[in-house]
């Protein structure tokens, strides 16, 4: 990975696999897609009344992608020159990632109708707005083995993408991953939008409506939401409700994501592997970013990236860091 390095090349890459085999006997590998969590986002959705209802432009505010690393590229550096964090992750991983949370129901859940929708969110993606883009690199990058001194590649990367669909015109989906960052997870946050609440004296500010779905293995769903603080005034607070896959399920029972996928290559299963027409449509969506990268933005290691980071999402904000919430708001009693 990458498959390519931009639209030319992949479809260069393409062409000569072609060659020799046909797109049904092409595997291309995403471990992301090979992962339980991942896998689950089409459960979550599609086979429980109380969330695809509202799961449109009508109730959600934004959607965030969020895939931080604490490791520095370390021995990869060479590779990591060649590619950056947004080649490396966004193209490959989170671009994926999105397509499961945005797309349509398939007619069923198998390979050619899941692709086929998946790939009808890449399609509804507007090109990449490099303005909408912060890139950077935390400092001592360019010390690590194979990296240049002067390197200008991006250890870190945030960006904003608009999908131009019936279901989500006007959401924003703001995605952010790097290295060497102050936590390692990978977590998906699906912002509510938020109902007057001028009842509620003094919790106007109480915003706290999001579903967070944390893929990494062995993955948990979190819906935070506001309750009734106890006593004898009407006063809100923060409360949420936790789903954890290895509390809940035998997980002994699962496959490690790159198993899952080799498996299924196996058996000739091609519903969690990309494709050539969707791989070209990224690359395609990215051309504007690699055309005309904004500068680098030195952070330092254990950060959140950048500041311009926060601007990115403003006045929104990331979910990550989680807050230390204060367990109810309002006067007191």
């Amino acid at each position: 990975k990458p498959f390519g390095h931009d639209l030319a090349s992949a479809r260069a890459l393409n062409a000569a696999v072609h060659k020799v085999f046909p797109e049904s006997r092409v595997f291309r590998i995403d471990h992301f897609l090979g992962k339980e969590s991942v896998e689950n986002i089409l459960a979550l959705r599609f086979a429980n009344g109380m969330f695809e209802p509202v799961w449109n432009r009508s109730h959600i505010d934004h959607v965030q992608i969020d895939v931080p690393e604490t490791l520095a590229v370390g021995s990869r550096g060479a590779f990591y020159e060649q590619t950056g964090a947004f080649r490396d992750m966004v193209v490959t991983h989170l671009f994926q990632v999105l397509g499961f949370i945005a797309m349509e129901p398939p007619t069923s859940l198998k390979a050619k109708p899941l692709i086929t929708e998946k790939i009808k969110v890449f399609e509804a993606m507007r090109p990449v707005d490099p303005s909408r883009v912060v890139r950077g690199q935390y400092d001592g990058y360019r010390s690590e083995p194979g990296v240049a001194p002067d390197s200008q590649v991006e250890t870190f990367v945030a960006l904003e993408v608009q999908v131009d669909s019936w279901r989500w015109s006007g959401v924003p989906f703001y995605l952010r991953t790097g290295k060497r960052l102050a936590e390692s997870r990978q977590v998906i946050t699906v912002a509510f939008k938020e109902p007057p609440r001028s009842m509620f004296d003094g919790d106007e500010e109480l915003d706290r409506n999001e579903l967070i779905i944390d893929f990494a293995d062995p993955g948990s769903i979190t819906a935070h939401f506001l309750a009734k603080v106890p006593g004898p005034t009407m006063r809100l607070g923060h409360a949420h409700l936790t789903f954890r896959y290895g509390e809940s399920f035998n997980s002994a029972m699962g496959l490690e994501a790159y198993q899952r996928l080799i498996y299924d290559a196996m058996i000739g299963d091609h519903t969690l592997f990309t494709t050539s027409d969707g791989i070209e449509r990224l690359w395609e969506l990215s051309t504007p970013l690699l055309e005309n990268p904004p500068p680098v933005q030195t952070y330092a290691p254990g950060s959140w990236g950048p500041p311009a980071v926060d601007e990115l999402i403003a006045p929104r904000r990331w979910y990550l860091p989680e807050p230390q919430e204060n367990h109810a708001a309002g006067p007191s009693p």
